[in-house]
């Protein structure tokens, strides 16, 4: 399926990827290439009457404030938000999370309380709950970060989470969509009294995200993962816990109220017009095109590496019973390196990231080849690197 943008294949509205025919971008759940309507709209804010928002009164200013706000209530729309208040603008997912640790867990947890959390989650849905951890006990607070497992598929394996939950269970934080497992959890099974946080990240720009459907207490999002530039990210924050929030980076007209209390400082505006140019490519290729898209190639690519002798697959949707994919498929092949696999590709022009993806302290067996897709991503992209992928491992298990 070749999808389109204004009438054109997506593909030559990237032009890094129009000017690089020979190239096959395989590592969109690193960072995604940008459309040229996202270039454009950075272009227009720096070279077009630039000032900064909220700091004036004058046409220019008041322009910028403006463009804020509506980016504000797009981004509010596209994720489910119940309205442009419920976002909040950061400089990507890792500041969002750390800002619910720091913003809701500072000023709510007391000792003895439990926060759900998969070890094996990317580190930005890690670390800062650790940090969260490590600052309330030097106030003599001890909170409890306990783990919970994952299945072969890679989603959060629901029995464990609810053999888990205690009297003291506050929280429970997951990737919505995993960055190396490729795998979706939505906890719509778990039918407790707890909060949720979700990392967003990856799934973003993939598949249609309704933080009200997911029952989202906070989630959080990464501009540079759905086609804007880097630097730009948001926080939901469902209106029920506005009132239980400490500031977060206080000072240059935050304000007391949401989403001012979580924004001090200047705003990236820059960062904020790519990413109203990235949610309008979004919207007008559509989520559930790019879902459809991005789960024929996974399976086509699942499909074809299954057939390969050497090949292991790490958990996710390889192991799945049903006909699931969003874009990202991570494996090995026996007897040699994941670095190795990767530079014998990118001298093919095919781009996948490897080594342990940003996992903290993941054990030796997850370093991986990752191949992850996007909408600029065709079938052919595909069958060139299971074909190379094939090549490599008969080299090695050449009897």
């Amino acid at each position: 399926m070749t999808l389109l943008l204004g009438g054109r294949t997506v593909r030559d509205c990237f032009p890094a990827l129009a000017a690089n025919p020979g190239v096959a971008y395989l590592d969109s759940a690193s960072t995604t290439q940008k459309p040229a309507a996202v270039i454009e709209a950075a272009r227009r804010y720096l070279g077009d009457r630039t000032a900064n928002a909220g700091r004036g009164t004058y046409p220019w200013a008041t322009r910028a404030a403006r463009q804020v706000e509506d980016v504000r209530a797009r981004l509010a729309d596209l994720i489910g938000a119940a309205g442009p208040d419920e976002v909040v603008f950061t400089s990507g997912a890792t500041a969002s999370l750390n800002a619910v640790a720091l913003c809701w867990g500072l000023a709510n947890l007391d000792d003895g309380d439990e926060i759900l959390y998969n070890p094996l989650d990317h580190a930005s849905n890690v670390a800062p709950w650790r940090n969260l951890q490590r600052h309330l006990g030097r106030r003599g607070v001890t909170v409890h970060l306990v783990p919970y497992a994952v299945t072969a598929v890679g989603e959060a394996d629901i029995a464990d989470v609810e053999a888990r939950i205690g009297p003291r269970t506050r929280l429970i934080t997951t990737s919505h969509l995993h960055n190396v497992f490729g795998s979706l959890t939505t906890l719509e099974e778990l039918d407790r009294p707890l909060l949720r946080c979700f990392d967003c990240s990856q799934s973003a720009g993939h598949v249609r995200v309704d933080v009200s459907a997911l029952r989202a207490d906070f989630a959080a999002f990464s501009g540079h993962k759905m086609f804007a530039a880097p630097g730009i990210g948001a926080l939901y924050v469902a209106r029920r816990h506005h009132d239980t929030l400490m500031p977060f980076l206080p000072g240059g007209d935050g304000g007391t109220a949401m989403p001012g209390l979580l924004e001090g400082g200047t705003p990236n505006l820059v960062g904020i017009a790519t990413l109203g140019a990235a949610v309008d490519v979004v919207t007008d290729i559509g989520a559930e095109a790019i879902a459809a898209h991005d789960r024929s190639l996974t399976r086509r690519l699942v499909d074809r590496l299954a057939t390969v002798r050497g090949v292991e697959f790490l958990p996710g949707v390889a192991a799945a019973s049903c006909d699931v994919g969003y874009g990202i498929v991570s494996f090995r092949i026996a007897g040699i390196e994941a670095a190795d696999v990767g530079f014998v590709a990118a001298s093919h022009g095919l781009y996948v990231r490897t080594g342990t993806h940003c996992l903290p302290g993941a054990p030796a067996h997850l370093d991986s080849v990752r191949v992850s897709t996007h909408a600029y991503t065709s079938p052919d992209e595909v069958d060139r690197l299971a074909d190379l992928v094939r090549d490599i491992a008969k080299e090695v298990h050449r009897p």
